[in-house]
């Protein structure tokens, strides 16, 4: 070990350099920290505030003065049967975003790093983990494309000539314009192939801590892949799968993209999803830009009640464990 080493090692925090003021004191690192929680300030926390505080104006853009009129958004917002159907939406974005991915992406971490890579290579598991990823590297617009031209609502829709191949009937369904139902599962048919891969790759790291020796000693016990995953697997990613489900839902509770590509919120409100339905009422032609800041602000509340539940669930799962 070289003397530099040892010095390094054996230095205290009140050794390390401090800068120097007028009066002879020190200022500490912290001062580092300025340009950052400026820019946090100025991005993200005012924005946030000006947001509250515009949920209780009336405000119609332009040149004009916002007036300030209490709890009226929110008491319109309370009353507002497009914005509960916004949110009824989200629940059909959580279980594309969130549930599906995350069922199927923990399967798919296990079956190839307890299968593919153990019997086959480390290679192979890596390539289909990059297949799977690649979904998320796309632009949630050229996604949207992509799947529009899937889904053209004619014969010569790649869906619909899917269909007639194996009905041997013409099959011309407008899957994106036709109906609620057809559209939303549109949206959610698009989602659950952007977000598989996310999972898979978490998971998939996860279990590199995993010692291999443990599906071994299970193997050799005579445990099948199923009772691996459910003794093994499943219990060492704990962590990462709350880390996953929350990521998930918090991006299912903003979701927009999509909606905005594939469907503009049709037909009839059907696929209106809270995130939209701000951007309706802010960018719409003579809306009421405080309603759609109570809009957004009750979504930032449901994100923010979200997080803390989920923390407070994996602190807990964590105690139990410990």
């Amino acid at each position: 070990m070289s003397a530099w080493t040892r010095a390094a090692r054996t230095r205290t925090p009140e050794d390390l350099p401090r800068i120097p003021t007028g009066n002879g004191r020190s200022i500490g690192y912290w001062v580092y920290f300025i340009p950052g929680i400026l820019l946090t300030l100025t991005i993200v926390v005012y924005p946030i505030l000006y947001n509250v505080s515009l949920s209780f104006m009336s405000w119609r853009g332009g040149f004009t003065t916002p007036e300030f009129v209490g709890l009226a958004n929110w008491a319109d917002l309370m009353g507002d049967a497009a914005f509960w159907m916004s949110f009824r939406n989200i629940f059909f974005m959580i279980i594309a975003m969130v549930v599906v991915p995350t069922l199927v992406g923990l399967l798919l971490a296990a079956i190839l790093f307890d299968v593919i890579g153990r019997r086959f290579s480390g290679k192979a598991a890596s390539f289909l983990r990059a297949t799977y990823y690649l979904p998320q590297v796309i632009p949630i617009a050229v996604a949207g494309v992509l799947f529009g031209w899937v889904l053209y609502p004619s014969s010569s829709g790649v869906l619909n000539q899917f269909l007639t191949a194996i009905t041997g009937q013409e099959t011309a369904i407008n899957w994106v314009g036709g109906t609620g139902a057809t559209a939303l599962f549109s949206i959610m048919l698009l989602m659950v192939w952007v977000q598989i891969g996310y999972p898979v790759v978490i998971f998939m790291a996860a279990l590199q801590r995993v010692d291999p020796e443990l599906y071994e000693a299970a193997e050799l016990d005579g445990a099948g892949w199923f009772r691996r995953f459910q003794a093994i697997t499943r219990p060492m990613i704990r962590p990462e799968i709350f880390v996953v489900t929350l990521t998930t839902t918090i991006a299912a509770l903003k979701v927009f993209g999509p909606v905005f590509i594939l469907t503009q919120g049709g037909p009839n409100k059907a696929t209106y999803v809270p995130s939209y339905y701000a951007y309706i009422q802010f960018f719409g032609n003579g809306t009421d830009k405080g309603y759609a800041a109570a809009i957004a602000t009750s979504v930032t509340v449901v994100v923010s009640v979200v997080a803390v539940l989920f923390l407070r669930a994996q602190r807990r799962a964590e105690q139990r464990e410990a």
